[in-house]
């Protein structure tokens, strides 16, 4: 019998006053996978991450982090039980620019866990360590690159021992040569089977970590399927074109084109 998902969306609707965003999105992940949301800006991707973590209320439809019913929590205090177990990493990094990276990480779990001072600031430069930045424990976020602060940002996720965490476009303000660095600490969560959930634009790289990839176009599931299935043979033609456009012409080796779609990308827009 399968098991439970960990995240699970039924039907969910909602709407900036008369602009409508998600118009009806069902979406399961389950504990241990990476699942990638990707498609054209404005698709919906980011908002569903912010409706998985309260910080967006949906109108309509149903929506679980576990046990929790997101869509009926109504306290500040169940918000705040609710963000203890899901990170959640921002395209902007949002690190306290008057504390150091150590004191950036520790503050959390101090004020929001209750954890004593040098159990905290163990753990801390444990992960400062494992995104590679033990180094810069005394330094400012000022001090320090996009990518490494993305990557201090990543660890102070973890600092809450969530049961999962939300990539929110991570590497789109990121200096190419530092995107490389802030991947390969999402892969290594993802071997280590941290539940993933990322909207990102690195198609390359959602093909290759993702157990689920989920292409959302105009607030609706478009598509979804495995990643080898939606990547190498993705059924929808808006899947089809998306990815044509996103991977360039390379793409063409992955499956064949499907009538009309070459003759409609020069008309289909998309920014990834």
């Amino acid at each position: 019998m399968p098991s439970e998902p960990l995240i699970s969306l039924r039907d969910v609707h909602l709407a900036f006053a008369d602009n409508p965003v998600l118009k009806g999105i069902d979406l399961d992940v389950h504990r241990g996978q990476a699942v990638s949301i990707i498609g054209p800006s404005g698709s919906g991707k980011s908002t569903i991450l912010r409706c998985i973590t309260g910080l967006l209320r949906p109108q309509a439809g149903t929506l679980r982090v576990a046990d929790t019913a997101v869509h009926a929590l109504s306290s500040e205090a169940e918000f705040i039980a609710l963000r203890k177990r899901v990170g959640f990493v921002f395209q902007q990094y949002n690190l306290f620019p008057h504390l150091s990276v150590l004191e950036n990480l520790v503050i959390a779990p101090r004020k929001v866990l209750g954890r004593a001072r040098a159990d905290a600031e163990h753990e801390a430069r444990q992960l400062l360590a494992k995104v590679r930045l033990d180094h810069k424990a005394d330094a400012y976020p000022g001090e320090l690159s996009g990518g490494q602060q993305q990557r201090v940002a990543i660890a102070r996720a973890l600092a809450m021992r969530p049961e999962l965490i939300l990539f929110d476009e991570v590497t789109s303000a990121l200096d190419p040569e530092t995107v490389g660095e802030v991947l390969t600490v999402i892969r290594e969560l993802t071997e280590e089977g941290m539940t993933c959930v990322l909207v990102t634009h690195e198609m390359r790289f959602a093909e290759d970590i993702s157990d689920v990839v989920y292409f959302t176009e105009h607030g609706r599931i478009a598509e979804s399927g495995s990643a080898e299935q939606i990547f190498q043979r993705p059924r929808n033609e808006r899947t089809q074109a998306f990815l044509r456009h996103a991977l360039g012409e390379g793409a063409r080796r992955y499956y064949p084109p499907a009538p009309d779609v070459l003759s409609n990308l020069r008309s289909y827009s998309v920014s990834v």
